[in-house]
Order: C-alpha cells, then structure tokens, then sequence
C-alpha cells in the first residue's frame, strides 16, 4: 500500500530510541522529510546521517517552552504535515511513594507541553485543511499498570484533551490519534521490570520473564511493527480516524473496550 508520504514533512519526538526511531525509520523509508527531536546529539546525528536530505535535527527536551519556540521558527513558512507527539514518562512509584513535586514534574512531563505544543501547530493545519497529529502515551489509560500511577493519571488527561479537540476540529481535515503501547522491547520497559525486581527481591531477569509470560501473544511487541500502525494513523488513508485511542499490546488489556 502506497501511503504517500514522499516529501511530506513531519516532527517526530523522542527520534532516537525506542518507539519513535522506529517511526522515524519508517517515516524516512516512505520518502518523508522529518524534524528529529531528542535529547542525544550523537544519537541524533547518526538518524541524520543516514538520510542527510531528508532529516532536520533538534536537540533538546520537547516539554520545554524553549524547545516549542525552536520547532515554529524550524518549520517557519512550510507546510506541517503531521507530528508524532512522543518523550520519554515519568519515574515508576506508587502512590505513597510519590511527592507532590512528583505530581507537578508528572503535570510538566506528560501534559502540559502536549497542550502547549499541540496549540502551536494544529490552528496552521486547519488553515492548510489537513494534519495527522499521532500521541504515543501507555496502554495505562485502559487499564492502570501496576508502579505508574503518575502515568496511569496524567496519560488520561492527554486522552481527554486529544478526544475534545479532535470533535472540536473533526471537519477541518486534522485528526488527531492516540497510540497506546503496552509492553516493547524498548529500553522504556525496563524501568517497569527494574521497580518489580526491587520491591520483591526477585532477580530482574525471573520479573521480566514473568510479565512476558502475562502477555496473551506471549512475546513483547516489537517497535518495527508498533512504526507500521503509526505510519498508517500519519498518512492520509486514515482520514476517517480521529479521536481514538488505539492500543497495541499484545491483548493485555483485558476491558471489552481495549
């Protein structure tokens, strides 16, 4: 399936590890241009390097004001295609271990900057009459996950905010979807685990094994495969999708709706 998306420009946040390199792999694959945030330069520069024509760096951390600044000037006067909305989560705790300046990091790192980025781009889409806004949060705003409370709580809002302004705006030829991953063998999953291991003793290995053991396909997700899913959601065959919360975690979410 062609998607079309030669030379169509895209940002894409956290670029360099985990899910959103893959997306930026595949994003590159496709022929698109893209504006590559992270916080490594050197890892930056390597995704550069490997389509010199095609990627924009920007080092940096997307939750910053400053950052968000860098991006509107960086895009200027060109058309904005899409955007993959994505850094990095909060510390994993539980609810009595967290501090109330856990819960305002928490409010810094996972929401606020979303908003705030999302009102940067989303009124020159609706001028253009289309963009393909992509959030990856956390299969947590189906079901919490056991250790995250501060992600179980803040991811939701982001759904909340995402579903209203997507009725909002749902004729203007602008979606905007919500990925939610569950368990992939990225490095991000290993805070999960490492948490698990020091509250119970049991080694990180025996944790790990077990909660792979929990997934009912049996295997952790793979970011090549979660970069497919998401390169369809940032193309224009998905047109008639928006406001969704999609989640892809290997049927571990056990609501009826998840």
């Amino acid at each position: 399936m062609n998607l079309s998306l030669q030379h169509q420009l895209f940002i894409v946040g956290g670029a360099t590890s985990g899910l959103g390199k893959a997306i930026a792999e595949a994003l590159i694959q496709e022929g698109a241009h893209i504006i590559a945030v992270a916080r490594n330069t050197e890892q930056l520069l390597q995704l550069q390097s490997s389509a010199p024509l095609q990627v924009t760096v920007l080092v940096g951390d997307l939750s910053s004001p400053e950052l968000i600044q860098s991006l509107i000037e960086l895009v200027g006067s060109r058309t904005l295609h899409g955007m993959v909305v994505n850094a990095g989560g909060p510390p994993a705790k539980t609810v009595l271990e967290t501090t109330l300046e856990d819960w305002d990091q928490a409010y810094q790192l996972i929401l606020r900057w979303k908003v705030a980025i999302t009102k940067a781009f989303v009124p020159n889409m609706i001028k253009n009459g289309y963009g393909r806004i992509l959030y990856i949060e956390s299969a947590s705003v189906k079901q919490p996950m056991e250790n995250l409370v501060l992600s179980n709580s803040l991811r939701v809002a982001v759904v909340g905010m995402v579903k209203t302004l997507s009725q909002e705006i749902a004729k203007s030829g602008v979606t905007l979807n919500i990925l939610a991953p569950g368990a992939h063998n990225t490095p991000a999953i290993d805070r999960i685990y490492k948490k698990k291991a020091e509250q119970t003793g049991i080694p990180f290995v025996e944790v790990r094994t077990a909660a792979i053991q929990q997934i009912p396909v049996g295997a952790l997700g793979e970011a090549a495969d979660f970069a497919g899913l998401a390169l369809w959601l940032l193309s224009g065959a998905s047109r008639y999708i928006t406001g969704q919360t999609i989640t892809v975690d290997g049927g571990a979410v056990k609501g009826i709706m998840g």
